[in-house]
């Protein structure tokens, strides 16, 4: 039937002289209908080009250049500015690729390379987003222990190693993804060559744990203990303050962008890559295909996100965009002229406290 879904390949077609010319490489053993993505994947891409790449310009701006003084989050955010941009710009590429109907025309290693920056903005966002919600835990829920570990020293050293371990889990994406001659086209392969599926499906579940599953289940933990002390009254006061309203709503916006963004992605990643190997119906096998190409963009929409989060994340970054003269020497303290030592710890752990969960 012309207009059917898809189609059993014949056991003969190896042994044809002709190419397969499907979409798909030949590990599968149905031919999935997959028009909707040559019209799905360029519109999604092109639309976090536009947006991510607008809204993180103006982030990095205003990070490097009206913000006076920066603290731990603020550093965060920035790194993670730098990496939503980093990939974003690799998006025409994949825009042109799959409006032509899969032809990559250029190089194996930019290939590689499109490939590499998407799964490094993934795990680098997940991962600063650790970085943020366990700074913003100290501050809320070990507020003495943020005056030591918050500071934008250490808040530098852990940007550095974040980079540092994203780049090197993700270097075997270099090696295990290329292209591959299909009639009069060339595909950029997101997985493997074929002699190296197996590989590469191990690699990616390992990464599944230690990129996601652990990370999330941190920020999970972080935010439940979080909310709870939020949502205490304060003494003296019946009704929640305006500060804590904001920061619970934080804890839900952070934890909805994370489920609607990485997690279906991840699922439906995990389950296309190990249901190619098992002997399930065609229709199981279009359905999960269906769903891993559907949460693809849906992954990258965090670049679009991220930046929107840091206005959303309190009057920060707002009141940055605008910065007032900042107090002696870049340092919020300084204000505090009581030579008391506890008096000025004092005085810090309150502004800390207060911008932590503003």
């Amino acid at each position: 039937m012309e207009n059917a879904t898809f189609q059993l390949s014949l056991n003969s077609s190896a042994n044809s002289s002709s190419p397969d010319c499907s979409s798909e490489d030949n590990t599968y053993k149905c031919k999935f209908d997959e028009d909707f993505k040559y019209i799905l994947l360029p519109v999604s891409y092109g639309i976090v080009f536009i947006l991510g790449l607008c809204l993180n310009l103006l982030a990095l701006y205003v990070f490097l250049f009206r913000i006076k003084t920066w603290n731990a989050c603020t550093t965060y955010m920035f790194n993670l500015a730098v990496s939503d941009t980093l990939y974003v710009i690799s998006l025409p590429l994949l825009v042109y690729y799959y409006s032509v109907g899969d032809n990559w025309p250029f190089s194996v290693a930019l290939c590689k390379i499109v490939r590499f920056l998407f799964y490094t903005n993934l795990y680098c966002s997940i991962l600063f987003l650790l970085c943020i919600s366990g700074h913003r835990f100290m501050g809320v829920c070990l507020p003495l222990k943020s005056l030591e570990w918050g500071q934008v020293r250490y808040a530098r050293w852990v940007s550095g190693i974040v980079w540092l371990v994203v780049i090197a889990c993700q270097s075997p994406v270099l090696f295990f993804v290329t292209t591959s001659a299909r009639c009069d086209a060339i595909t950029c392969h997101d997985t493997s060559a074929k002699e190296l599926f197996g590989q590469f499906v191990v690699y990616s579940t390992v990464m599944l744990v230690l990129m996601f599953c652990i990370p999330f289940l941190f920020i999970i933990v972080c935010y439940c203990l979080m909310a709870r002390t939020l949502l205490q009254p304060t003494r003296g006061t019946t009704r929640m303050s305006s500060s804590k309203k904001k920061s619970v709503k934080m804890i839900v916006i952070v934890l909805v962008v994370f489920i609607v963004c990485f997690l279906p992605f991840h699922v439906t990643r995990t389950l296309y890559y190990y249901f190619r190997s098992w002997d399930l119906s065609c229709e199981t096998l279009n359905a999960i295909n269906l769903a891993y190409k559907v949460t693809r963009p849906l992954a990258s929409t965090n670049s679009c996100l991220d930046p929107i989060l840091y206005f959303l994340a309190g009057q920060r970054f707002v009141k940055f965009a605008c910065p007032k003269t900042p107090a002696r020497g870049g340092d919020p303290a300084a204000t505090d002229s009581t030579p008391n030592c506890h008096t000025r710890a004092k005085n810090a752990l309150a502004m800390k406290a207060k911008s932590l969960v503003s």
